[in-house]
């Protein structure tokens, strides 16, 4: 090697000097392959035949090892260093390869991974329509106008309905006379007369300050209900003549006046708890759902008390939600037995009732847009369902909560949509169909019951183990939190919650008999 041996051995034969190491490769190369040169398993100076017992170990003492030659000048420094730099640049040049050709193999993976979503997706979509519009042939069976006289017919002059044999398709299913042309004009023209009138809508002076809110205190207490069975589910507010209507678990509903602090009108007839109640902005009706699978329609009298109109019977199982149209000539309903009924207001008909084939939950929140157009519902199994009135088909559907969907609520501006689960509220984007906040002010076992903007779009209130007040703000920007009211229920659960005419006052139901409204104390008003 041309180098002080580390390890010298010197031949028994010869007496030559040898690196041990070398010696044994240079021997061992001839026992594992005979065929290669006869030079090995020879002595490498004399060609003697030589195997490591002819080689002796010898000792020596440590030295100083000199330097290699190339070591001794600078030139020579010089070349071991551009040796040294041509096999890094070699080795940084291999390296590069191997990671462009990673690099190509990753995209060539996630394009096969998008082309496969896609495909996917697609025939996702291919499924839904195949469903809907199964779904569509079976409500809209061929009905003769003999038929058609015997349905109308069947509204009798005390409200209630009579199921006749014609009312029956063979398959069992009541026939529907279907959202006609002319209704589907008048929701397109209701909606694009709300839609001018959102571009010019300006904020009323009058409207309750962030200032206000923070001085909000309780100001009124009301026991409505009975004390054997007490809790408020839902709230209402006429706000041109600023009455409150409040569904009990006692199985009534209240008509109340918040001025005079007097209850108006009872409503006497369900046979379970009143699970949602809405006011009409005229002829002084009121719609009530209930857990008895049954709606009824409320007309007011000039004494003030209320007497039912209809009494509808088209779901089958705890009827969650009620929301009235726009025009005020509609309304919708939804149950836990998966559909939801659309009904004309005037007769107390159900047009359509509409479920979706794909789905097995039922349906637990239910709120029409601003404009009329555009139906939201929650589901027991956590979803947001958007639907398009005119057609009845789903147009999209938003998850991402955590139990059911206890309560929607559309933002006046026609673009936020809120809802309210076990996990908290959710925030979506109706322009992006996207979630763009979370509020989780509980934990995990308090649900958020209930949630509400107020007309303006100003502020949105939620209520849970308390009710929360924020700022509405937009998509980018922090939704502040100006005002938390603690529950003075005793019971650590507020259901409803719901704002009263310019935000000047909150009402709240929760699991005991009162009603409380919040707001500035009278020496402030």
């Amino acid at each position: 090697s041309g180098e002080v041996p580390e390890e010298p051995v010197i031949s028994r034969t010869s007496g030559l000097l040898f690196e041990k190491r070398l010696i044994e490769r240079h021997i061992a190369v001839r026992i594992l392959s005979l065929s290669l040169s006869r030079d090995y398993g020879k002595c490498p100076i004399t060609g003697e035949p030589l195997t490591m017992d002819d080689v002796i170990p010898i000792k020596s003492g440590k030295i100083v090892k000199p330097r290699p030659v190339q070591a001794a000048s600078i030139p020579g420094m010089l070349g071991m260093f551009q040796i040294e730099w041509d096999a890094l640049m070699l080795s940084n040049f291999a390296l590069e390869q191997q990671l462009h050709t990673a690099r190509q193999e990753l995209s060539h993976a996630l394009y096969q991974h998008d082309a496969a979503c896609r495909v996917i997706a697609r025939l996702k979509k291919e499924r839904d329509e195949a469903r809907l519009l199964l779904a569509e042939a079976e409500r809209q069976v061929p009905m003769s106008a003999t038929t058609t006289t015997a349905v109308n017919a069947s509204v009798l002059s005390n409200g209630k309905r009579a199921l006749d044999d014609e009312d029956l398709v063979p398959g069992g299913k009541k026939i529907r006379l279907g959202i006609s042309a002319g209704i589907i004009t008048e929701l397109t023209e209701c909606n694009a007369a709300l839609s001018q009138q959102r571009k010019k809508r300006q904020i009323s002076s009058t409207l309750a300050s962030v200032e206000d809110f923070e001085r909000y205190t309780q100001i009124a207490s009301h026991p409505l209900h009975k004390t054997n069975r007490p809790g408020i589910l839902s709230i209402d507010i006429h706000n041109s003549k600023d009455i409150i209507a409040t569904g009990g678990v006692d199985t009534n509903a209240v008509v109340f006046d918040r001025q005079s602090g007097e209850i108006l009108s009872t409503l006497s007839g369900h046979s379970k708890k009143v699970t949602s109640i809405k006011f009409l902005s005229h002829d002084d009706l009121l719609v009530t759902g209930s857990a008895d699978k049954t709606v009824r329609v409320w007309q007011g009298a000039e004494s003030g008390k209320y007497n039912c109109k209809h009494i509808l019977k088209d779901h089958s199982a705890e009827v969650q939600a009620v929301t009235v149209h726009a025009t005020n000539n509609y309304f919708v309903t939804a149950s836990l037995d998966n559909t939801w009924c659309f009904y004309e207001l005037s007769s107390g008909l159900c047009l359509t009732q509409v479920a979706e084939a794909s789905g097995s939950e039922g349906y637990t929140s239910a709120a029409f847009h601003p404009d009329g157009l555009i139906l939201g519902t929650g589901t027991s199994e956590a979803l947001v369902k958007i639907w398009d009135v005119k057609s009845q088909a789903n147009v999209a559907k938003f998850d991402g909560h955590v139990g059911a969907v206890t309560a929607i609520s559309f933002s006046e501006n026609g673009y936020f949509l809120a809802t309210a689960a076990q996990d908290g509220v959710k925030l979506w984007d109706l322009r992006k169909l996207r979630n763009f906040r979370t509020f989780a002010p509980y934990g995990s076992e308090t649900p958020t019951n209930s949630v509400d903007f107020d007309h303006s779009g100003s502020y949105l209130a939620i209520a849970g183990s308390d009710i929360r007040v924020y700022q509405v703000a937009n998509v980018k920007s922090e939704w502040n939190c100006i005002k938390i009211i603690n529950d003075y229920s005793g019971t650590g659960k507020s259901t409803s919650v719901k704002f009263g005419p310019d935000a000047k006052y909150i009402a709240v139901g929760s699991m005991d008999r009162n009603l409380r409204i919040f707001g500035l104390p009278s020496s402030e008003d």
